[in-house]
């Protein structure tokens, strides 16, 4: 290591030190009074590889786990050979105003390809070929009946765990007042597809989950008896005619003009139905979804419990449960060491003997398996459906002081005064091309690191393990009253309340869902970091890259934490490798491209519509957190090995992909989008801000580095014939290239914005123009949004400098969420449904109203509201390789201390004061009164 590394690692271990001695005053403590009923009231852990949702029941207790690398899907290809050629036919319709027919095109030809696609729908062509039962003379006397509609599904009316198709019959005699009359036949919703008839007619189709409405041609109803037969095909959910959304309650028939007639027939009741196929290609899926494992799930033989409560202490990130049932205390507590690669259960009673319980194995899987490994070990074996991948877990009772019996079954305690429970977990996925790694090579490293060792010395290493990470910074922002109150209870009050340490909390529980989702060595955080219970997750949970990925590390630099951006990293220079091919297949480009989506098997092609999905600059937003780390680290040998080689080659594929406007000549990007927002356009802000930002830090890295001169020229060159950002006729920032800004517009997107925050191109220092019309575009687009929305408008509100606003966004984000935005009782952002986002989003902002270091220099509370008029916050870090110690007093500044970790030049700022340059020396400290003046 060299001297400067010395130095540097010295200081941090100092630093740390002093940070663990003040962190135990702080409120670090999330708390409740009754277990949680639902997941988002489960306590999160998580050693970035592992993730578990503790619930705290008494009787029964459930602990929902997760392994980072169980996904659906399969290593394929995702891009579609040759789209390129279509290419320009795309630019040219947008060029022309045609943006439908572009739309149209694109969804055609320029999309990724979906999974096992084209099976499915040779699948899909001979089971619908056969419209023999849908005529009216067919006969359906040995056909079985079940009741129409059903909400659960058919799986509720006898069709068990079925996918496939299904041919449903009904029939209705006309009423007599409806001859001549056109019909509308009302189904409700249908999972997933169906072709409907009528006395062997087709009146309609459709493919996809949602309700369906048809009309009936008088000319094809007859007197008397009518036939209704419907074809529905099931992919993978609960399939059938699910009801749901209906006029008049129920699946039935009405007029179609109303006026003609009135009246409604009801077709609720048993329909014939006869199966067609009951097995069905694995659906096609663009990208693949995070699964959930398993539970491990115990019973109690506990029935009167009093003095409840459970915890989450984010000081060593042990949750804990404690009650007293039958005069005898339990306790348990939980936690996920990553030294260990285990979840490990200690269950305790304060009575010799009066600890008994059974703990089983369960999964959502349907393919899975539990068996009986040896006297202390029960193992379950999960296989994710239609996927490549498997999962291996072992329960093991490391210690026990009573009665342990296993069987296939679960794992039986009797009269024990102490148990310790251990769980592993492993995976057969290797990388993004390769499945054939030992599920078990995980489980036997986790039982050889606690071979032998006592739960007290398994404790230490978790805690001493996360502190490294977590201690590097503390926040104290004063005292409040509420701090007595459960957090849910304290959740509820904030809206109203003075409660400054529970924002200090907020930002503490960032940090800590951060290093729990993403430590070093592991992926990156998805979007709902590494916690997800369902096999179908909102977006499937995985890495939406125009924000919510980008959002999950705004913390990681500013908060101390940039050890757990390195999984991100990793990320970064898988798509960059996969993105290759994407870029030569859709744009003939050298270099990179990554649309707004990928997964564990890193696909970097378009996904789910045109009108959102082709939107080329993920990789060039993702390439910012590379060069940012280098902002806050000064590490050349991070620069030169690992960053500067992805931001050139995603920099050489947007010098190929840049094409002039045919109206103004300038340089645009184009096809694309604003996510999520205004379908394929030509020329998005957006698009243009991180573009610029790329090339510039290329141009810089380049000159740094001493390479590439030709490049780097020629980047040179193009930055200056970018379009440019606008302002528009509502004197707003142009989120497009015309001015067709809505000023009603509330899009929870803000994506014009990008170069005020996370980038820095639009600041008050050298723009001014442009930073009124942003903040104007802000306004326009109002206050309410969903969870992430406001984490990023709360980071926006802290640039334009108007902590108040910020502060106020806050409050937003820290409310109980009653099926909108907020925060859940467990303190899980609600976008709504849950995703981590919004917490990591609303901790960076904290952290953005106490320091700003983007334009050159440290502003020091450039933002802080009114409501936090003291405190202090010991490890924020700077650009340029510094790292703080704020503290102020009635909403000033009264001291700061800046460390110097690379020798850089500082220059400080506050209140419009400016301290001047300094040139600093790496490893010492420097420390100014509130005025910026040295203190000796």
């Amino acid at each position: 290591m060299s001297v400067t590394g010395q130095l540097r690692s010295a200081s941090i271990l100092l630093h740390a030190l002093i940070l663990l001695s003040s962190a135990k005053g702080q409120d670090l403590r999330l708390w409740y009074r009754k277990p949680a009923a639902a997941w988002t009231e489960a306590l999160p852990l998580g050693n970035g590889r592992i993730g578990a949702m503790v619930f705290g029941g008494v009787r029964s207790e459930r602990i929902q786990f997760n392994e980072e690398t169980l996904w659906s899907g399969m290593p394929r290809e995702h891009a579609r050979p040759g789209a390129v050629r279509y290419l320009d036919t795309i630019r040219s319709l947008l060029f022309q105003g045609r943006q439908s027919e572009a739309d149209d095109l694109a969804e055609e030809e320029f999309m990724g390809l979906r999974s096992g696609h084209a099976e499915r729908m040779a699948w899909l062509a001979r089971v619908t070929r056969d419209d023999v039962p849908a005529r009216p003379d067919f006969d359906d006397s040995g056909w079985k009946t079940f009741r129409v509609p059903s909400t659960a599904g058919w799986e509720a009316e006898g069709l068990k765990n079925f996918d496939g198709a299904v041919w449903h019959r009904t029939s209705f005699d006309l009423p007599e007042g409806w001859r001549g009359l056109d019909l509308q036949l009302d189904l409700g919703i249908v999972r997933d597809l169906d072709r409907s008839y009528c006395n062997g007619i087709p009146i309609g189709r459709t493919d996809g989950v949602g309700s369906r409405t048809y009309r009936i041609p008088a000319a094809v109803l007859k007197t008397g008896r009518n036939v209704i037969a419907i074809l529905v095909v099931d992919y993978g959910r609960k399939g059938g005619l699910c009801g749901h959304t209906l006029p008049g309650g129920s699946v039935g028939l009405r007029p179609a003009a109303p006026g003609n007639a009135s009246g409604r027939l009801s077709l609720e009741g048993r329909w014939k139905y006869r199966t067609v196929a009951d097995t069905i290609p694995a659906p096609g899926f663009y990208q693949s979804s995070y699964q959930p494992f398993g539970d491990l799930l115990f019973s109690f033989p506990h029935t009167d419990s009093a003095g409840y409560e459970r915890d989450l202490e984010i000081r060593d990130a042990v949750a804990n449960v404690r009650y007293t049932d039958g005069g005898v205390r339990y306790t348990r507590e939980y936690f996920i060491s990553q030294p260990h690669q285990a979840m490990v259960v200690r269950l305790a009673a304060d009575k010799a003997g009066a600890l008994s319980f059974k703990v089983a194995l369960g999964s959502p899987h349907a393919l899975r398996q539990v068996r009986r490994v040896d006297g202390r070990t029960l193992e379950m074996s999960v296989r994710v459906k239609d996927g490549a991948l498997r999962g291996i877990s072992q329960l093991r009772v490391l210690s026990c002081d009573g009665g342990v019996s296993v069987t296939d079954d679960g794992i039986e305690v009797i009269g024990a005064r102490e148990v310790v429970l251990c769980l592993a977990a492993g995976t057969n996925f290797r990388n993004r091309q390769d499945v054939g790694a030992d599920p078990m090579a995980p489980i036997r490293k986790a039982w050889q690191s606690l071979s032998g060792k006592g739960y007290a010395d398994i404790r230490a290493a978790h805690v001493a393990e996360y502190l490294r990470h977590f201690n590097t910074m503390s926040i104290n922002l004063g005292r409040s009253a509420n701090e007595a109150l459960p957090t849910d209870e304290r959740l509820e009050a904030f809206a109203t309340a003075e409660d400054p340490a529970f924002v200090a909390l907020y930002l503490q529980y960032g940090r800590y869902l951060l290093i729990s989702s993403s430590r070093p060595g592991t992926g990156p955080a998805n979007l709902q970091g590494i916690w997800n219970d369902l096999t179908d997750p909102p977006w499937g949970s995985k890495y939406t890259v125009n924000i919510n990925t980008e959002m999950n590390y705004w913390p990681a630099e500013t908060l101390n934490l940039a050890p757990m951006h390195e999984g991100l990293f990793r990320m970064v220079g898988e798509v960059a490798e996969a993105g290759r091919r994407t870029a030569r297949e859709y744009y003939g480009a050298p270099g990179w491209v990554l649309h707004h989506n990928t997964d564990l098997w890193r696909g970097t092609a378009a996904i789910n519509a045109a009108n959102h999905g082709i939107w080329v600059t993920g990789g060039a937003w993702l390439c910012q957190h590379l060069w940012e780390h280098y902002r806050f680290s000064q590490d050349l040998d991070f620069l030169r090995r690992r960053a500067y080689p992805v931001m050139r080659d995603a920099a050489l594929f947007f010098d190929h992909f840049l094409v002039p406007d045919p109206k103004s000549g300038l340089l645009i990007s184009t096809p694309s989008n604003s996510p999520e927002q205004g379908g394929l356009v030509a020329g998005p802000s957006m698009d243009h801000q991180i573009i610029r930002e790329l090339f510039r830090s290329v141009i810089e890295a380049s000159r740094i580095l001493g390479v590439d001169r030709e490049l780097s020229a020629r980047l040179q060159e193009k930055l200056a014939r970018i379009a440019p950002d606008h302002i528009g006729r509502h004197g707003q920032l142009q989120e497009w290239l015309q001015d067709r800004d809505d000023t009603s517009n509330h899009h929870r997107h803000v994506s014009h914005l990008w170069a005020v925050y996370p980038g820095g191109e639009i600041n008050w220092d050298r723009t001014p123009d442009l930073m009124r019309a942003a903040r104007q575009s802000l306004m326009y687009r109002g206050d309410a949004a969903t969870g992430w929305s406001l984490g990023w408008k709360i980071n926006l509100w802290a640039r334009f400098l108007d902590g108040e606003h910020s502060f106020r966004l806050i409050r937003m984000l820290m409310s109980p969420s009653r099926g909108g935005a907020g925060s859940y009782p467990n303190l899980f952002d609600a976008h709504p449904p849950f995703q981590i986002d919004g917490n990591f989003g609303g901790a960076a902002g904290i952290g953005e109203l106490l320091v700003q270091s983007h334009l050159g220099r440290i502003d020091l509370l450039p933002a802080l509201p009114a409501a936090l008029p003291e405190g202090s916050v010991r490890g924020i870090r700077a650009r340029d390789g510094f790292v703080l110690d704020i503290d102020w007093k009635a909403g000033r500044l009264t001291r700061v201390a800046v460390r110097s970790l690379a020798s850089r030049p500082l220059r400080i700022r506050y209140a419009g004061q400016d301290a001047g340059t300094l040139q600093t020396v790496a490893g010492r400290t420097y420390v100014f009164d509130g005025s910026l003046k040295p203190v000796r």
